[in-house]
């Protein structure tokens, strides 16, 4: 009797597998054709209605268009849906790409991304919405965040972030600029007035999964205060990640104050360490992040931490009003791309 229990449970089992994975087949490929008809009705307005009539002309067979079309087919064709689909060939007028982009994407991810004007950064929050499986939820929140501008690739020039967003939507490659970001907003920590450096690493533990989110989907968690002996004394590394895609160690340190100069050479130590004796065969070379409360920008330039791999980064343990946050963000993505500017003048 028990073994049909286990036989009729193994059945269930497989049958149960192929009927999901048979509709998550199906999803993906109407959420392929429909993100791809919506292109294509989009393309096709702007050649032959928009472009080749007069404004006001174009604009009134679109309403009517739309009008005929949403008795026929629905709410998903009103004029706003129509405009919107016009707006989509023209942000995105390469088929090929949208194709690419729709394996991962939604018709909503789409429209979530439409409003941001500047084509860098809505190509930057493409590709890592596609590479890292954001929600739509998620993008909404990434985008609130500011991340592009808070991301370090930000703050190189424009075909430098083309370059990188290719390799990492065509060859799955990273480079450490998308990873790196500053400031990290940990708000979600629920940290008071006064902590420790105990109370900021248990409470990062405790919020993993919504840690891991900040710093990408593609970390994986491997240790709290990683152990080990050197010439006789004890060190400990606060926290240790693997980033996938990155193919590299993380090494992360906190710290309650402002960035210490001699911090880094302590992480130099670390990462040297992890480098002879922790890295695997195939693996690139083991990178840090030192987070702090406080930096001065003029310590960590001065110390050029932004160009090797250790990188300084301030954490947040509370939002800051969307104004301030963008204005601090604007003003260091300015003073980066001067400096340099002045580098190469140098």
């Amino acid at each position: 009797m028990r073994e049909n229990i286990i036989s009729f449970d193994k059945y269930y089992s497989d049958i149960s597998s192929t009927i999901d994975n048979c509709k998550k087949t199906v999803q993906k490929a109407l959420n392929n054709a429909m993100v791809m008809l919506y292109w294509t009705i989009g393309e096709y307005l702007v050649c032959n209605v928009l472009d080749n009539s007069k404004a006001e002309y174009g604009q009134r067979i679109i309403e009517d268009l739309a009008q005929k079309l949403s008795l026929n087919y629905g709410k998903g064709f009103e004029k706003s849906a129509l405009f919107r689909m016009i707006k989509f060939y023209r942000e995105f007028p390469n088929s090929e790409k949208v194709a690419t982009l729709s394996q991962q994407l939604t018709w909503s991810h789409f429209v979530e991304l439409l409003p941001i004007e500047d084509e860098l950064k809505r190509n930057f929050y493409a590709v890592m919405c596609s590479n890292e499986n954001w929600s739509v939820r998620t993008l909404r929140e990434r985008r609130k965040s500011m991340l592009f501008e808070r991301t370090a690739i930000s703050k190189k020039g424009e075909e430098t972030i083309k370059n990188d967003l290719a390799l990492l939507q065509e060859q799955n490659k990273m480079s450490t600029d998308l990873f790196y970001r500053d400031p990290y907003i940990l708000d979600f920590l629920g940290l008071k007035d006064t902590y420790s450096e105990k109370d900021l690493e248990n409470a990062i533990l405790s919020e993993l999964e919504q840690f891991i989110l900040e710093m990408g989907s593609d970390f994986a968690f491997l240790a709290r205060q990683k152990h080990f002996i050197l010439d006789g004394k004890d060190y400990y590394i606060d926290l240790l990640f693997y980033h996938r895609t990155l193919h590299r160690l993380v090494a992360i340190e906190l710290k309650l104050g402002e960035f210490e100069p001699e911090y880094k050479g302590q992480v130099e130590l670390y990462l040297r360490w992890l480098s002879k004796y922790e890295k695997a065969e195939g693996e690139e070379e083991p990178i840090a992040l030192i987070l702090c409360a406080e930096k001065s920008q003029q310590t960590v330039e001065l110390l050029e931490l932004d160009k090797g791999n250790i990188r300084v980064g301030q954490y947040l343990t509370k939002m800051p009003p969307k104004e301030i946050l963008e204005q601090k963000l604007l003003a260091a993505i300015k003073h980066a791309k001067e400096n340099a500017v002045g580098e190469q003048r140098k």
